[in-house]
């Protein structure tokens, strides 16, 4: 039973990086499963019931990949681009990140799933931040001014560049990537 709550949960992150939380429905996710749409209101009443689980699904990636690059025996740099890059590499090349994706449905989410994409929005760039001002704090003090504002133009830059990857083909993300890289060493 929990298996099927999986693969439901699974399937939805996938729409919602492909087509986003507004193009599909139950009775898609019903087909792709080969069950009833029964079988999915059975787990999840509501689609908003079902955006809050997603949401849930990507506050935990999103703490165990912060987490787990924190433990990592590597410098701070390699750290934050740890970070950025364990979170991409999930999303394939015709995909976008599935919170980029809410956001841009944010106006037309039900009110609570708007209060956890913006919880989420925070948190990914709470940590983009963490990691940055560990970088700084190796460097001694050399540092933006502001390190929050440098975190969410780092996370637009990624997340504008998987959008472009696929209209541009897979070394767009590479690019950006680059040049976010070359932005950071010129702080030195």
């Amino acid at each position: 039973m929990e298996n099927r709550k999986s693969q439901i949960i699974e399937l939805t992150l996938r729409n919602i990086s492909e087509r986003g939380y507004l193009s599909f429905s139950y009775d898609d996710l019903a087909k792709e499963l080969n069950v009833t749409k029964a079988s999915i209101h059975y787990h999840f009443m509501k689609k908003e019931d079902l955006g809050l689980a997603v949401c849930t699904k990507i506050k935990d990636g999103l703490e165990t990949t912060y987490n787990s690059v924190c433990q990592l025996d590597v410098t701070p740099e390699e750290k934050l681009w740890a970070f950025i890059f364990r979170r991409t590499e999930k999303i394939g090349n015709n995909e976008i990140c599935p919170l980029s994706s809410l956001q841009a449905d944010y106006n037309y989410i039900p009110d609570s799933m708007q209060e956890a994409v913006h919880g989420l929005s925070e948190m990914e760039i709470r940590y983009t931040q963490n990691l940055l001002e560990d970088i700084y704090g190796e460097r001694k003090g050399t540092a933006f001014q502001d390190t929050h504002a440098i975190a969410a133009l780092m996370i637009a830059s990624v997340k504008g560049a998987l959008q472009y990857r696929r209209v541009l083909g897979s070394e767009f993300l590479l690019t950006v990537s680059t040049q976010l890289k070359k932005m950071l060493d010129m702080q030195r």
